[in-house]
């Protein structure tokens, strides 16, 4: 048994407690409270003066997919994007996680317990991405969490970029709809055909190994995260998606803020960042640290993502950036907890410390979105993990 006592608990989902109790039982959370009862022999951690917070998450990175440290390359085979064709549906971010990435640590460190990795944005359709815990282990059996599969698609500059260079489809953004649309309207008959080969096996369809990944996609079993940073892209994706009956979410939304009546009306999940990207693209322009708290106010589901690989662990300062520009201290600690764990569809295991849920905890020297403040402890499936911790002084005096 370990209980964590003293500390300024944000359960997240019910409330603050000031100086309260997590107490938890090998992997579980087992209570939380003002009043929990500490059992005799339990070990036992002083969080006095410190802020104790479910496990943060960043639902969309590149950990290991793309890989650090990375070897130098010949141009075009960074790992992360399978440049090949525009539609890889069968690659898989598992064959790629490395359990030794320098960001698993990194981001470890700064508090996180649950991450998503998955292929980058060069192909329309890229490929599978999954959750995994950021445990120290030696095989990917050891982090990933079974059954959290999505599949990645992207619009906008990026396949147009690898591909149109090639004069290869698709060059343009009709292009890229045209490619996205033919590949679900393919893996739909595909399907389609499957379920007659179960009854006909003479009606079952030639073995597709592309089309095979994408059965779940258009049969509603696995969730698309959809790359698209402008406003129009936006609508392309709710369109597409829509029209073959699609489970989503919208990564990056940079122009978000432009189309607020349009994402709440459909009911549109989004995942907002990197908040920090230079202005290298033209759709990337309308990036601001206002989007988050717009979002909030006009009433649409957002957690925030730092995207890229062990950069995570410099989510927390840039959530603070949100908050210094209108965002909520309670929805900035909900865009990295419990709706980051509901678009991943993890909300039942992670993301808030409740009764039953995953042992998965950050303690924190103070607000977790102060750039002043260190991660002391992580703690994964009841497991606790010492991180680096300085004094808290500057120029000789305390800060």
């Amino acid at each position: 048994m370990l209980a964590i006592k003293g500390g300024k608990v944000v359960t997240v989902t019910n409330g603050t407690i000031e100086n309260g109790v997590v107490l938890i039982e090998g992997t579980k959370i087992k209570a939380v409270g003002a009043d929990v009862e500490i059992p005799a022999g339990a070990k036992v951690i002083d969080a006095t003066g410190k802020w104790v917070t479910p496990g943060l998450i960043d639902a969309h990175t590149h950990i290991s997919t793309f890989n650090e440290p990375q070897a130098v390359q010949q141009p075009g085979t960074v790992d992360g994007n399978e440049v090949s064709g525009p539609v890889t549906a069968h690659i898989r971010a598992l064959d790629a996680l490395n359990p030794f990435d320098m960001g698993i640590e990194h981001a470890r460190k700064a508090g996180f317990t649950t991450c998503f990795t998955l292929p980058g944005s060069a192909n329309v359709i890229g490929g599978i991405g999954l959750s995994f815990k950021l445990k120290e282990g030696s095989t990917v059996f050891d982090l990933v969490i079974p059954g959290t599969e999505h599949m990645k698609m992207a619009l906008g500059e990026n396949p147009k970029r690898v591909y149109g260079s090639e004069k290869k489809m698709p060059v343009t953004r009709m292009g890229v709809g045209a490619v996205l649309r033919e590949s679900l309207y393919n893996a739909k008959v595909y399907a389609e055909q499957l379920e007659l080969g179960k009854t006909d096996p003479s009606k079952a369809p030639k073995p597709d190994f592309k089309l095979e990944a994408l059965v779940p996609v258009v049969k509603g079993e696995m969730k698309c995260r959809i790359h698209a940073h402008r406003a129009d892209d936006i609508v392309t994706a709710v369109r597409i998606a829509q029209e073959f009956n699609l489970k989503f979410a919208v990564e990056h939304a940079t122009e978000s803020h432009k189309i607020l009546d349009f994402l709440k009306e459909n009911n549109i999940e989004c995942v907002i960042g990197p908040l920090t990207m230079g202005y290298a693209k033209m759709e990337i322009w309308g990036r601001k640290f206002e989007t988050a708290g717009i979002l909030e106010k006009a009433g649409i589901t957002f957690c925030l993502s730092e995207d890229a690989a062990s950069s995570t662990k410099y989510l927390p300062t840039h959530v603070g950036f949100c908050i210094a520009r209108g965002l909520s201290l309670e929805e900035a600690f909900r865009s990295v907890t419990i709706t980051a764990a509901k678009i991943l569809e993890l909300d039942h295991r992670v993301g808030s410390l409740e009764p039953g849920k995953d042992a998965d905890v950050a303690i924190f020297n103070g607000n977790p979105f102060s750039n002043f403040t260190l991660c002391e402890k992580t703690i994964i499936d009841g497991e606790v993990y010492e991180n680096e911790v300085a004094e808290r002084v500057y120029a000789g005096r305390e800060v």
